[in-house]
């Protein structure tokens, strides 16, 4: 029986060795039936993968741009804070310049009226603001206060086309009345005779006349004088130093006899 056994499996082993070659030869043969038989399992998978890596570089997109977004509402809040905190530093500088006491305050209206240069303030009477107190920015004067509430006021600026103000040119000290034109960016001088010494790039300073203005503040500066031998006058324009419709801080300069002046002129107007 061993004998047997024995035989069988040298008998198999010899067509397995006889056979090896053939059955390399068909591997090699069904192979490609394999692949084909294989592709669309290969192409689902791939066509998968491609669908995922899109929805991902999708959601990616979406996260980036969300982030951009973000960042750049950050950048601009801080270039916001940053050109205020400028305008703040600019605005303490030119209050050491100022002998009065000065008080800073915000802007938080402007008039709707495009014929109306006017401004409303968060500061009023209980901040010591008064009829007439001057209001500046760290550039020269913008306007003075025409009615002060409990908490608010609102400035009537300097070019409004009804605005006057007594000046003089820091050269050479020569008096002039420069008016409001209704124009933000101009200022025109009021009965200035033809030989007055005026010339452009004067400044003009607030002369102090008329008690409303303290004097020396600045007003603006003369772009062009206009001189005619058949009229009596010249005429200027000048442009306003202070900012009048970019500034978010002022000053508004607190005297205490101001103070006390305004509380009389309201007290008169009231019994009126």
């Amino acid at each position: 029986m061993l004998g047997l056994v024995a035989a069988a499996l040298i008998v198999i082993n010899i067509y397995t060795d006889w056979l090896q070659p053939l059955r390399e030869r068909v591997t090699g043969l069904v192979s490609p039936f394999y692949w084909i038989t294989d592709t669309p399992d290969r192409v689902g998978n791939w066509a998968g993968e491609q669908l995922r890596s899109r929805e991902e570089l999708l959601e990616e997109n979406s996260r980036l741009k969300r982030q951009v977004l973000l960042l750049e509402q950050r950048s601009q809040l801080l270039a916001s804070v940053k050109a205020e905190n400028t305008q703040l530093k600019e605005l303490m500088n030119s209050a050491d310049s100022v002998d009065e006491r000065v008080l800073v305050a915000q802007i938080i209206g402007v008039s709707p009226d495009p014929l109306e240069h006017v401004l409303v303030i968060d500061k009023g009477r209980d901040d010591g603001v008064g009829l007439g107190t001057p209001i500046m920015d760290a550039s020269g004067l913008l306007g003075q206060v025409i009615e002060a509430g409990d908490s608010s006021s609102r400035v009537l600026l300097i070019t409004d086309a009804s605005h006057a103000i007594p000046v003089q040119v820091l050269r050479n000290s020569v008096r002039a009345v420069a008016e409001g034109t209704g124009d933000l960016y101009r200022l025109k001088l009021r009965h200035l005779a033809n030989t007055s010494d005026i010339r452009e790039g004067d400044l003009l300073l607030s002369s102090g006349l008329g008690g409303r203005f303290p004097a020396g503040y600045p007003v603006g500066e003369v772009i062009s004088v206009r001189r005619d031998p058949g009229h009596a006058f010249a005429e200027a324009e000048v442009q306003p130093r202070g900012r009048m419709n970019r500034s978010r801080f002022v000053l508004a300069v607190i005297e205490e006899r101001d103070t006390a002046q305004g509380n009389d002129r309201e007290r008169d107007l009231g019994s009126e």
